[in-house]
């Protein structure tokens, strides 16, 4: 019986394993080899094994048992050797041994000679176990030798690791925990039983010293997230009996004092009211410590725009200042004791933005060909923060002034804006202006807003006569995510719905009803591919289309849509023009294959269609392949379609995923 106690404050990465055994080796090897050894074979294991470099011989050594010394060793420089290795193990442990072993890290050194191999070899089977023993086989049969027979020497190492250990028991001690729950008044707080259901590490698996460490890691993150953010492991240990080959692991973990949460402590706001902060603050003092909740208001203090960096904690340096204070007063640190919460400050540090900013750029799309734009901010303009923007395209243009209310308390952000849009798409010059008042509400992953327009627009197509469009239309819109990245997803799902009314006569040619939906999926198929389906729908309930806004109909094609045609190309023909329709329904399918990341290649195939009847909705299919990189602000993406209703090749262009 033995007992392995790694170190409990010891940080892992994914190669702890081979490190922790190269640490040891480093110290069997100097126990088992001849001085003369540790002077000239076995050097010190570096910090990782990819960075190990054999340290050179620099002289020959005198025989194995005789000291080294002026008179013995040979000023003439070793015969170097050159030989392979074999090593006969199982796969599973085959890469740990070729990473690790000495034999594998020297061969190639011109300073090695024959005796030192020899060395080497003798050594090997300790070294062996040691490694494999990271891995749970801790009883295994080992051998190695050394066949110089033919031209090239060849050691040979043969591995029977035998059983592994498993977890036999999980012995989980807790100090300092209270019984019941203060805050509930009955209710069990944290327990042995409920931590043990949570724990990694089971009984009967194999023992490994990684899955250990991160048993361990992963028991004392889960007590800190709540209540007791000071918890730490008292003790661990891990006693292995090679005959049974069980495992008896021992945590000892202790609470530390339970946490809640108090007053908000603001530091670094000068420019903005403290209402920007405090607006969005949901915790209230005597709740329990949660790192969850901190979370959460620390990114909606990010989403605000007025600030450049963000940190929310509980301020424990007052419950220092409280120790530092009964130091200086009794001369002497004294155990603490605290039986009941602590209350903790929430502590806000924030660093600002600066007031106004302008930025301008360059660009060009597929869709609307090149771009030019030049975005002016402004955080406080009478308590309220201004985003201007002008867009000049080739078919489109664009200027538009908002302003945003900071959040209120109950979490709704309201803005008012105004707005002028051309566009010049498919033979159809649309002038719209617009004035509308948002109101939006939720979270990154699930969005909600409510929009109330009032626009007039302007349609000329061909020589026809100019017609002209007034609505008040009034639109709830509601946006999930579940993506595990918002600038280059690999997995998960985005999707939206609108419902749009314009009800009213006031102001309002025409009645209509709208709704909308779009889907977006990412499905990761093998380690290097991702299928992305993506499919949308749209209808319009009203008496005459020509009384509805051009933006509240539909039109297909293009990045986005079906590719393989033109921006918006499909839709209503209108003489030479391509116009809106009241019904629109688009799919697509993906596969991207990331042969050497960043970079990879897609095959894909679109289809879809808007009519003005359910019945006009015949699909017109688009398909290609394409070039995608991952570039540093996003997805490029490079794509030739063949459109097969026009049979034409065209290449689209698009930065991001769109959405």
């Amino acid at each position: 019986m033995f007992s392995a106690r790694p170190d409990q404050t010891t940080a892992s990465t994914p190669a702890q394993p081979r490190i922790l055994a190269q640490i040891v080796l480093a110290v069997n090897a100097l126990c088992l080899a001849q001085g003369a050894l540790a002077q000239a074979v076995v050097a010190p294991t570096p910090p990782s094994a990819q960075d190990a470099k054999p340290e050179p011989v620099p002289q020959a050594l005198p025989p194995s048992g005789q000291p080294v010394t002026q008179e013995n060793v040979s000023d003439a420089p070793p015969r170097a050797v050159n030989y392979t290795v074999r090593i006969d193990a199982p796969r599973n442990l085959r890469g740990l041994l070729e990473d690790n072993l000495d034999l594998m890290r020297w061969r190639g050194n011109p300073r090695l000679d024959l005796e030192q191999l020899q060395r080497l070899v003798r050594v090997a089977p300790e070294q062996v176990k040691t490694l494999i023993a990271t891995e749970g086989y801790y009883s295994p049969k080992v051998s190695a030798g050394l066949d110089t027979s033919g031209a090239t020497p060849v050691a040979r190492v043969i591995v029977d690791p035998g059983e592994p250990v498993v977890v036999g028991d999980v012995d989980l001690e807790l100090r300092g925990f209270p019984k019941t729950d203060a805050a509930a008044g009955t209710a069990p707080a944290l327990d042995a039983a409920a931590l043990r259901n949570r724990w990694t590490l089971a009984v009967g698996a194999r023992f490994r010293t990684a899955d250990w460490e991160s048993a361990k890691r992963g028991l004392l993150r889960e007590v800190t997230q709540t209540r007791f953010p000071r918890a730490q492991l008292l003790d661990s240990s891990a006693t292995v009996d090679p005959d049974t080959h069980r495992a008896l692991l021992k945590v000892v973990l202790d609470s530390g004092p339970e946490i809640r949460l108090g007053e908000l402590r603001i530091e670094g706001l000068s420019r903005y009211p403290s209402s920007v902060v405090t607006n969005l603050n949901q915790i209230r003092p005597g709740e329990q410590y949660s790192e969850a909740t901190l979370q959460a208001l620390q990114g909606k203090l990010q989403e605000t725009g007025y600030f450049a960096s963000v940190e929310v904690s509980a301020d424990l340096s007052s419950v220092l200042n409280e120790q530092i204070s009964d130091l200086n007063q009794t001369g002497s640190a004294q155990p603490s004791t605290q039986t009941g919460p602590v209350t903790l400050p929430v502590l806000v540090r924030v660093t600002e933005n600066k007031r106004k900013n302008v930025s301008v750029g360059l660009g060009y799309s597929t869709n609307t060909g090149a771009r030019a734009q030049a975005n002016y901010g402004d955080l406080f303009v009478f308590g309220k923060r201004m985003k201007s923007s002008l867009l000049y395209e080739q078919l489109h243009q664009s200027a538009r002034t908002d302003f945003y209310w900071p959040t209120t308390s109950n979490g709704y952000s309201d803005s008012v804006g105004a707005g002028y849009d051309r566009q010049d798409v498919r033979g159809e010059v649309t002038r719209t202006t617009s004035i509308s008042a948002t109101r939006a509400w939720g979270s990154p992953l699930l969005e909600r807003s409510l929009k109330l327009e009032a626009l007039t627009e302007q349609i000329t197509i061909d020589d026809l006569p100019t017609s002209r469009v007034k609505s008040v239309p009034l639109t709830f819109s509601i946006t999930k995510r579940r993506l595990d990245s918002l600038v280059a997803p690999t997995t998960g799902y985005i999707a939206n719905a609108q419902i749009g009314v314009a009800p009213l006569p006031v102001l309002t040619d025409e009645k209509f009803v709208r709704a909308y939906a779009r889907f977006l999926a990412y499905k990761p198929l093998g380690p290097k591919g991702t299928l992305i389906t993506r499919g949308e729908l749209g209808a319009v309930g009203s008496g005459n289309k020509a009384g509805v806004p051009s933006t509240f109909l539909f039109r297909a094609g293009g990045d986005g849509s079906v590719r393989g045609y033109g921006y918006q190309q499909l839709g209503v023909p209108v003489g030479s023009a391509i116009t809106g329709a009241r019904y629109l329904l688009t799919a697509s399918a993906e596969y991207d294959y990331w042969f050497k990341p960043p970079y990879g290649a897609a095959v894909f195939y679109d289809v879809g269609n808007a009519a003005d009847r359910i019945g006009d909705l015949k699909p017109k299919a688009g398909y290609g392949v394409g070039a995608r990189w991952r570039s540093p602000v996003g997805p490029i993406n490079v794509d030739v379609a063949y459109g097969e209703a026009v049979k034409k090749v065209r290449l689209h262009f698009s930065l991001g995923f769109t959405f």
